[in-house]
């Protein structure tokens, strides 16, 4: 925290911790109502995320808070099992990630495919925008995501009804501000969220012309939004069903924190995450929040990038968007009631259709061929026409038959040797998703400067996971200018550091 404080980092990161907050505000308050809960409790977490996980994350920029990939199925717990049993199932999931951390198994969520991860997110992301679709017109989301896809047209139709118009428009005029500030703002105002603009610019319509939309509605105090866990939360975490559904929220929120986290390391040079202290640190978030009656977090993308790209320099920023939070909430609680619902509606939209990513498979295929892929589409519509653990199982196990031609063979030996200032690395037999957390933190214990050498020459064969997180590797070294070179590298190899 010293060097939080001293002069050059602490402007830096004060500059950076208002552009978060100003990100994460109509965030948090989307997200929860995505998630089917008050706004406030996505405010709660926001808080939490900002406070307390920040002053002890493993990802010093990382920002936390509620994520949109967590709003499916908090909305299905909600919806299945009642608010009250949120709870405790973070309580659970929070200290089943605690317990991994310490047990240091935070670089086995890295090894999850690629493929299955953004099919997830892709799944996710159709059901925000099927959902949140219908609260574009002040109505409520239906009880699955088949059911808000079969009942669009109607929403279109059933136009005639002037209140679902006005909402309806107050939404456009949302969408519209956003995406129109984030093309067409100058330069000196890069750093201003699409998302607030459009916010605001719906609000302020909303208010001056007195439109009856539904607005936001907040306690007069954060504390009173604070609901502790009911009598019997023992006999609760108990429950073989809260168990479930705790281990399925850990797995999630987990495998999104560390991908979210490795993905921020590339955006910068300063110090790389630890995994296993990041994995801890967003389990005691988690017990927090279960406390609180809060939304569950994880490390989030979009806040997290706005984080580096304000030029943020340590966890300061990140505890400072907390505070920031906390302090708006405390003492403008009336300017939140004016936001209409259908604002928070229309960024979710957007935030939704960004979730899925087209460019992120069509690199997968012209890399590594069709069965990524196919798991990514297979993981998506599972997602969209079951549910969100049942997607994911089905990718994974999609993923694993890129196990099976090598099932015999499936042994990874990594050899280091000096070679006077360069270091060489040999990898022999078969590198896959088994052996990338052990070629991972081998790779990252290699002195920051100097030249390694990659001997593949007797590499039989590389799956599209591990080839990701090697390639992402050597962009990153060759990024911060220490070279690396391929011995041996032919076909797939070739291409992937060329």
């Amino acid at each position: 925290m010293l060097k939080a404080l001293s002069g050059g980092n602490f402007s830096r990161d004060f500059t950076a911790s208002i552009v978060v907050f100003l990100v994460a505000m109509p965030l948090c308050m989307g997200i929860a109502v995505a998630s089917g809960v008050p706004p406030e409790k996505g405010l709660i977490t926001g808080i939490i995320g900002g406070i307390v996980v920040g002053l002890l994350a493993g990802s010093p920029l990382q920002v936390s808070g509620p994520a949109a990939g967590l709003a499916v199925i908090v909305f299905e717990i909600v919806r299945e099992q009642g608010l009250s049993a949120l709870g405790p199932i973070l309580i659970l999931a929070g200290a089943i990630q605690v317990v991994a951390g310490l047990l240091r198994v935070g670089g086995w969520f890295r090894a999850i495919s690629p493929a299955v991860v953004h099919g997830m997110l892709a799944g996710i992301g159709v059901l925000i925008v099927v959902g949140q679709f219908h609260v574009l017109f002040d109505d409520k989301p239906l009880s699955s995501g088949l059911h808000n896809l079969i009942a669009m047209p109607g929403q279109i139709l059933g136009l005639s009804n002037g209140g679902a118009a006005t909402a309806f428009a107050v939404g456009l005029v949302t969408i519209f501000g956003m995406l129109g500030w984030e093309k067409f703002r100058p330069a000196s105002m890069k750093l201003v969220p699409g998302a607030l603009v459009g916010v605001l610019l719906a609000t302020i319509v909303a208010f001056s012309l007195g439109l009856p939309v539904a607005r936001v509605a907040v306690p007069e105090s954060i504390v009173a939004a604070v609901s502790l866990p009911e009598q019997g939360l023992l006999a609760q975490l108990m429950n073989p069903t809260i168990i479930t559904t705790a281990i399925a929220i850990a797995f999630i929120a987990s495998a999104e924190t560390l991908l979210s986290a490795a993905a921020v390391d590339r955006m910068h040079d300063g110090v790389r995450t630890n995994y296993n202290r990041e994995l801890s640190a967003q389990g005691v978030g988690n017990l927090l929040c279960g406390f609180a009656g809060a939304l569950p977090m994880t490390g989030v993308i979009v806040r997290s990038s706005a984080n580096v790209q304000a030029g943020a320099k340590t966890r300061l920023s990140a505890i400072l968007h907390g505070v920031w939070i906390l302090g708006f909430v405390a003492l403008l609680p009336w300017l939140l009631r004016e936001i209409p619902m259908a604002a928070l509606a229309g960024i979710l939209v957007i935030t939704g259709v960004r979730l899925v990513s087209l460019a992120h498979v069509k690199h997968l295929f012209n890399l590594y061929g069709p069965l990524p892929a196919v798991v990514w589409a297979a993981t998506l519509i599972c997602v969209v026409a079951t549910d969100l653990l049942t997607g994911v199982l089905v990718g994974i196990g999609l993923s694993m038959l890129e196990l099976l031609p090598h099932a015999s063979k499936l042994r990874l030996k990594v050899e280091e040797e000096n070679r006077g200032d360069a270091h060489e690395v040999a990898l022999r037999g078969t590198a896959t998703f088994l052996s990338l957390p052990r070629l991972s933190a081998k790779l990252e214990s290699l002195p920051a400067a100097g030249l390694v050498i990659l001997n593949v020459e007797r590499l039989g064969h590389i799956d599209h996971t591990c080839a990701e997180m090697l390639r992402e590797w050597v962009d990153r070294r060759r990024g911060a200018g220490a070279p690396v070179e391929l011995f041996g590298a032919t076909g797939r190899m070739r291409q992937l550091v060329a």
